[in-house]
């Protein structure tokens, strides 16, 4: 279960263009022996795959950010920061977009093998349309892969979107740690690519088991998964991209020494239990990047804030973070021992979507096919939700100059923010409109009421209050709106559709790169669970892809979003007011940071206080 989804499609970012890349000398360890630290997420750790649609979520990146190494990160400023001691990368011509990526010498596994070319040439092969020839059946449930045919990888992959773009097979160089890439056309956000993900000969094994054994087994995995995906055999990447959806979904501890479990960065898992923690201890072999100073980990999951306060006080966790309450803002305002704490406005927001396909209210083909009459349903709907007194009674005690959020592309301040909300409707549905709205579904000749099922977090009290709000004014309108929380209620999105109308929750960006919408919008995008289907919205978004003109690509943000506001598809809420809070008797070095992965983007910074 995954309480925010992540709105990008592409993995974390690489940046800046670099023209050297060499081996990083080894550095001394500075892990304190037997230093422990217990840190909270709101939700629970459910797989290592990380780009698999139904692992897309923080919890697991938070947890996978501290195992899987990458080309770069944002730091608490929300600017790129080169990860050097990894590797590198250059632009090598724009015409036609060519770009190098460079693992370093000296870089590899928790196994003692090398990462490599091998690792990146599978990442082009999961996240791209290019290497696949078969289709899957998913779990219900989770939206994990139950079944497939042929070689299907569960990426979310778009034709001729994002990293897409590179149709030729990369060529590998420089003793197979550098690969090296061509874009069809120009994409906008090459900079936000970063080709690397789980292990690719670990991946075999996984798919292999009885095939590669001995010392040479990485190496040989490697050399088979190169010439498979070189040569497009299917049959040998079949079991591959089965054991890439399949083998790295687990909530409990993989057989000790499964390659499922490899590592190349700063820890290791070593311990979980399903629905409750993981635990990562320090790679002893992590030798070419900033040493961590916590020799164990655990990552505990506390979905209610108030429990994650509670636990602070009592020493059970040393670091939280989430969704504050007025109490809680005004109970760390008082001054809790030993506590300290930062607020800040996060990279999430709060928005309500609307499912067109599934035969509900919201669906032209309720009407028997008429269109207009469902966007009609849609724009009454939309005229009931109290924006303004959400802002006023749940936002502003904890932000006093919190506002209500206009637009879904950008964040308020921005131009495009500005420029979106004069196009978009939104700024006339800040408060509302229950005479406009009946009077919009009469004219359409709809009777009322009309039920909308709404599904949202059971175990959020914040979403919980915005129902209570929302409801008995729904109902004046002429809508039955319908409590359809749920535990599940993340997987559900994708896996449910039928179960529910409405859905309230917050998507969360982990990049700045202006492509990361697309996937929430298109047609068939992997974040777009409704059916939701425009021309209008879909050609500003590709045009975006292959832009390169920054203040072109912001006029066709705003064009997008016009679109989306004119078929009452989405509506935002307010941008997320956060709050990290630690023991400053265990550990300094907490700094919190808006976007993905919040507040573990600077783990290696975590101290001890008073070790030893």
């Amino acid at each position: 279960m995954k309480l925010k989804r992540l709105a990008a499609g592409v993995a974390l970012v690489a940046a800046g263009a670099v023209v050297l890349a060499g081996c990083t000398p080894p550095r001394e360890s500075e892990v304190v022996t037997g230093t422990k630290i217990t840190v909270a997420m709101n939700d629970v750790f459910s797989g290592y795959n990380t780009l698999l649609t139904n692992l897309n979520s923080l919890y697991n990146a938070q947890v996978v950010y501290m195992a899987q190494d990458t080309f770069a990160y944002y730091n608490d400023k929300s600017e790129l920061v080169k990860n050097t001691d990894f590797g590198t990368y250059e632009k090598v011509s724009d015409d036609p977009l060519t770009v190098k990526y460079t693992i370093n010498s000296g870089v590899k596994w928790s196994d003692g093998a090398p990462v490599d070319a091998a690792d990146m040439l599978l990442y082009w092969a999961a996240v791209t349309t290019h290497r696949t020839n078969g289709e899957a059946q998913t779990d219900e449930e989770t939206g994990a892969v139950t079944d497939q045919t042929g070689t299907y990888w569960n990426t979310g992959a778009a034709e001729g979107i994002g990293f897409d773009l590179v149709s030729q097979t990369p060529t590998l160089s420089d003793d197979n740690r550098s690969m090296t890439v061509v874009y069809d056309s120009p994409y906008a956000d090459w900079e936000l690519v970063s080709p690397i993900g789980v292990s690719g000969h670990g991946t075999v094994e996984l798919a292999y088991p009885d095939k590669y054994t001995g010392g040479d087994a990485a190496k040989n995995a490697k050399a088979d998964l190169i010439k498979a995906i070189q040569d497009e055999d299917y049959d040998f990447l079949g079991p591959v991209s089965k054991s890439f959806n399949v083998d790295y979904v687990y909530n409990t501890m993989p057989a000790e020494g499964s390659p499922a479990l490899l590592s190349n960065y700063a820890y290791t898992i070593t311990d979980m239990k399903a629905d409750e923690y993981v635990t990562l201890t320090a790679n002893p072999d992590y030798t070419w990047g900033p040493s961590p100073k916590f020799e164990t980990i655990t990552v505990r999951a506390v979905p209610d804030s108030q429990a994650q306060l509670t636990a602070l006080q009592n020493g059970d966790i040393q670091i939280a973070s989430g969704q504050p309450t007025p109490d809680i803002a005004s109970a760390l305002a008082a001054g809790i021992p030993n506590v300290a704490y930062v607020g800040a406005s996060e990279s999430s927001f709060e928005h309500v979507d609307l499912q067109v396909t599934n035969g509900g209210p919201f669906d032209p083909a309720t009407y028997g096919g008429d269109a207009d009459k469902a966007l009609a349903v849609r724009k009454a709907f939309f005229m009931t939700i109290p924006r303004q007194d959400i802002i006023d009674k749940l936002i502003k005690p904890l932000q006093e100059n919190a506002e209500v959020m206009n637009t879904l592309v950008s964040f308020p301040g921005t131009t495009v923010a500005d420029e979106a909300a004069k196009v978009n409707g939104y700024p006339e549905l800040e408060v509302p409109d229950v005479e406009g709205a009946k009077k919009v579904l009469a004219d359409a000749g709809i009777t009322t009421p009309v039920d909308v099922r709404l599904l949202f977090s059971q175990t959020n009290e914040r979403r919980n209050s915005e129902y209570t709000l929302w409801a008995p004014i729904a109902a004046e309108a002429g809508f039955n709106l319908i409590n359809a929380s749920s535990t599940t209620w993340s997987a559900d999105l994708d896996t449910k559709q039928t179960s529910y109308d409405a859905a309230l929750f917050a998507w969360i960006l982990n990049n700045t790169g202006r492509t990361q919408n697309a996937p929430n919008y298109i047609t068939g995008g992997a974040n777009n669970f409704y059916g939701w289907s425009s021309d209008a919205v879909d050609e500003p978004f590709k045009a975006i892809d292959t832009e390169t003109d920054g203040a072109k690509a912001d006029e066709l943000l705003v064009q997008a979003e016009k679109a989306i506001g004119e078929q009452y598809w989405s509506i935002p809420v307010f941008q997320f007011p956060g709050i990290t809070a630690w023991d400053e008797s265990k550990v300094s070095g907490v700094t919190a940071s808006p976007l993905t992965p919040q507040y573990f983007w600077n783990f290696w910074e975590w101290t001890p206080v008073n070790a030893g």
